[in-house]
């Protein structure tokens, strides 16, 4: 049996994606953004699990981007169970990029937490992309719980979030700001510093806070 030619270029690109040569995959994840097929989009996504390359991710994010959310998103939400950290920080990437809010309910509780940094970070600004309007004040809550979090880009990846969501967030990082937890306290008061002032930059803001905080103060 004659095997079609669309059958035979799918193969052939699917397989390109996994070549040892990061510029191959390169190459390979661009044709297939170029010409988009749904038959490469659960290649794209399982590639994109353990592709180890920035730029390569990069350019499967954006061939997934060219096909059909109804393709997509279903099978990115999927990774969001996987085991492995950078399968589910890609696909929470990817989600944030394509924009369909029918992933939002794939965005829990438990990935805005999740003990991998890099994960919890995509989760948070992937949630503010995705959230709708009425679920941004419970988003606030929810993020204002990894207030005191991390090193300092995870910690500014948060003041980021939360501030993206504009004045839901007010009453969590009140609440946050007279925490028991000093390093909560200290974060919040950053946060709202750096809300107030976006060109005094996250040092500053800290040392702000910081400074508030050995006075036992809440900036207000």
């Amino acid at each position: 049996m004659t095997v079609p030619q669309e059958e035979t270029t799918t193969t052939r690109a699917l397989r390109a994606l996994a070549h040892t040569d990061a510029s191959v995959r390169l190459r390979a994840a661009l044709a297939v953004g170029t010409s988009p097929d749904p038959g490469f989009v659960g290649g794209l996504v399982e590639r994109s699990a353990v592709e180890p390359e920035f730029s390569v991710r990069e350019m499967l994010t954006w061939a997934l981007t060219r096909h059909a959310p109804s393709a997509t998103v279903p099978a990115l939400v999927g990774e969001l169970r996987s085991d492995r950290a950078r399968a589910r920080s890609q696909a929470l990437h990817t989600l944030s990029k394509i924009g369909d809010r029918r992933a939002w309910p794939a965005i829990t509780p438990a990935l805005l937490a999740d003990a991998d940094d890099e994960v919890a970070r995509t989760a948070w600004r992937t949630a503010v992309v995705l959230a709708p309007e009425r679920e941004k004040p419970a988003l606030a809550v929810e993020l204002a719980k990894q207030l005191g979090r991390g090193e300092r880009e995870t910690q500014l990846s948060l003041s980021r979030a939360l501030i993206a969501l504009g004045e839901v967030v007010r009453p969590a990082l009140e609440a946050a700001a007279a925490a028991p937890d000093a390093g909560v306290r200290l974060h919040a008061l950053a946060t709202e510093r750096l809300w107030r002032d976006p060109e005094a930059g996250f040092e500053f803001a800290i040392e702000e806070a910081k400074r508030v905080v050995a006075l036992g103060g809440e900036g207000r």
